[in-house]
C-alpha cells in the first residue's frame, strides 16, 4: 500500500481557555470519579469530555449492568460507585437486588434465579448453578447522565463538553496541560496535575509514556422496545428444550455473546442487548470504527426479525436505538511503574500501595503512574495491565475506583506541593475509607498476601 500524501500545516497560536489545579481528560465513568473526588478534597477542576454527555460506555456505550463490586457476599466497590448506584435508584432507574435475595442461604435457589437471570445480576464466575445472586446494578443510561451531571456540578467541577483530545502540553518532562479541538478551533487547558481518563490511554500516549498495544472484541450496543418480558420469561422457564433450540439460532445470528443475549432494564419493555461480540476490529481505527457499525447493526437486524417471528413476548419488538458510542473494550494500555497480571487478578494478589479494588482483585498506586512524564496519573481500562489481565479487570466500578483513588492522589500532591510519584499511599487509602470506598489495604480472607514488586 502507498504511503498517503502528507501535507504540512502551518504552526497555529491555541488560546488558554482555562487553567486548573487538576485537568481530567475523559467523561467517563473514571473521569467522572477522579473529577469529582479531587474537587470534594479542594482542588480546581476541569473535566473534558468529547461528547455532549457524561457517562461514556456505561452511558453513551449503553454497558448497563454495573458489576464486578463484590467479593462472594461482600461489596467490595463502595465510594463514588455506589453513590451514583444509589442516585440513580432513587429515581427508579436502577434495579439491584435486595440485601435479602443475596444471603447464602436463598441466593442460589431456582426462585432467585428465575427473579434475577434476565436482570443478569448474578455471579457468572460460580461454579456452582443456579448462579448466586449477588449485588449488581442494572441501570437506564439517561439516568447514568444525569446522575453524573449532578455529582460533577454539585462538586463545583468546570465541566467542557464538546472537546475533543488533541495532544498534551508537556513542559520540563511534566504534564501541563492539554490541548483539545472544538467548534471554536483548538483551545488549551491548562493544569498543575493531568489525569487520563480517555480509555484508550490518549493523553499518556501523547506525552510519551511507554505503552502496550492491545485488542480484544468490540460491540454495537442496542436496545430493544415492544417486549413483553414476562412472556419471554415464562417461555424460557416453562418451555426450556424450545427455548434451548431457538435461543441457540438466534444466538448463530449473532455470532458471539454472553449467556444472555438480551437482559432487562428498569424501563417495562425495554431489553438491552450488549452483543454482537466482534473480533478483528482495531479501537483506535477511523475504518474499523465505521466498518463494525455497519456489521454489528446487520446482524442484530437478523437477530430482530428473528426474534419478531420465534421469540414468544418478541412479536411487537423494535429496536428503541443503538449507543452512540462504539463498546470498545481494549485498546492502548499502560506499561507504569507496576504492570499487573492475569495471575495477579485471578488468584487476588494483594498489594502494599492498593488503592481501589474490583470484584475481589486488588490494583496497585504504582498501575496508575506512567512512566517517563510527571504530574500524570492514569484511571480506567487502560491501566497498566497486561492485555490478559485486563480483559478480566476491566469493568466500569473498578474503573470508577481507580478514578476516585486518582483524585484523591492529586488533591493530596497538590496540598503537600510534592509530585503524584511521591504521594504517600497511605494517605490515599485512608482518604478513599472517609469517602466510604475501599482502598483494599485490608485484604479480604480469600487474597493471596505477599510482598509485590
Amino acid at each position: 500500500m502507498s504511503s498517503p500524501e502528507i501535507l504540512t500545516r502551518p504552526e497555529t497560536r491555541v488560546p488558554v481557555v482555562a487553567t486548573a489545579d487538576v485537568v481530567v481528560v475523559g467523561g467517563g465513568p473514571a473521569g467522572i470519579s477522579a473529577a469529582v473526588s479531587a474537587a470534594r478534597n479542594g482542588a480546581q477542576v476541569a473535566l473534558i469530555e468529547r461528547y455532549p454527555y457524561l457517562g461514556g460506555l456505561a452511558s453513551g456505550g449503553m454497558v448497563l449492568v454495573l458489576d464486578d463490586m463484590h467479593n462472594d457476599t461482600e461489596i467490595s466497590v463502595r465510594g463514588l460507585a455506589m453513590e451514583i448506584v444509589e442516585r440513580m435508584h432513587a429515581k427508579e432507574l436502577c434495579v439491584y437486588p435486595p440485601e435479602a435475595d443475596r444471603d447464602p442461604a436463598v441466593r442460589t435457589t431456582d426462585a432467585l434465579w428465575r427473579k434475577w437471570a434476565r436482570w443478569g445480576l448474578y455471579d457468572f464466575y460460580a461454579n456452582t448453578k443456579p448462579y448466586p445472586v449477588i449485588f449488581a446494578a442494572s441501570f437506564d443510561p439517561d439516568g447514568f447522565k444525569q446522575a453524573s451531571l449532578d455529582m460533577v456540578r454539585e462538586a463545583g467541577v468546570t465541566l467542557r463538553l464538546h472537546s475533543w483530545f488533541q495532544s498534551t502540553i508537556v513542559e520540563d518532562g511534566r504534564a501541563a496541560g492539554v490541548i483539545v479541538e472544538t467548534k471554536e478551533g483548538a483551545q488549551a487547558i491548562r493544569g498543575s496535575i493531568v489525569v487520563d481518563a480517555t480509555g484508550d490511554l490518549d493523553v499518556a500516549a501523547s506525552a510519551g509514556a511507554p505503552f502496550a498495544d492491545g485488542s480484544y472484541i468490540v460491540t454495537t450496543v442496542s436496545r430493544m422496545g415492544g417486549v413483553d418480558t414476562d412472556e419471554a420469561e415464562r417461555f424460557q422457564f416453562e418451555e426450556p428444550e424450545r427455548f434451548a433450540e431457538i435461543d441457540l439460532k438466534a444466538r448463530r445470528l449473532i455470532g458471539g455473546c454472553w449467556q444472555h443475549w438480551w437482559l432487562k432494564t428498569p424501563l417495562p419493555g425495554i431489553v438491552w442487548c450488549n452483543c454482537p461480540h466482534m473480533s478483528g476490529f482495531d479501537g483506535l481505527k477511523v475504518a474499523d470504527l465505521t466498518a463494525a457499525e455497519f456489521e454489528g447493526r446487520r446482524r442484530m437486524q437478523a437477530v430482530l426479525e428473528f426474534a419478531r417471528e420465534h421469540v414468544p413476548g418478541f412479536e411487537r419488538a423494535y429496536f428503541v436505538d443503538f449507543a452512540p458510542q462504539t463498546g470498545v473494550r481494549q485498546t492502548r494500555l499502560l506499561e507504569g511503574e507496576y504492570v499487573v497480571t492475569k495471575r495477579d487478578v485471578k488468584e487476588r494478589v494483594h498489594f502494599h500501595d492498593s488503592v481501589c479494588r474490583g470484584r475481589d482483585y486488588y490494583t496497585p498506586y504504582r498501575a496508575l503512574l506512567p512512566m517517563g512524564v510527571e504530574q500524570l496519573l492514569v484511571a480506567g481500562r487502560h491501566y497498566s495491565a497486561t492485555s490478559q489481565a485486563q480483559k478480566i479487570s476491566r469493568e466500569i466500578p473498578p474503573c470508577m475506583a481507580m478514578g476516585e483513588a486518582a483524585g484523591i492522589a492529586a488533591a493530596q500532591a497538590l496540598d503537600g506541593g510534592i509530585m503524584v510519584r511521591d504521594v504517600d499511599v497511605r494517605g490515599i487509602q485512608r482518604q478513599m475509607r472517609a469517602q466510604g470506598a475501599d482502598p483494599g489495604d485490608r485484604p479480604a480472607a480469600n487474597a493471596l498476601v505477599t510482598e509485590a514488586a
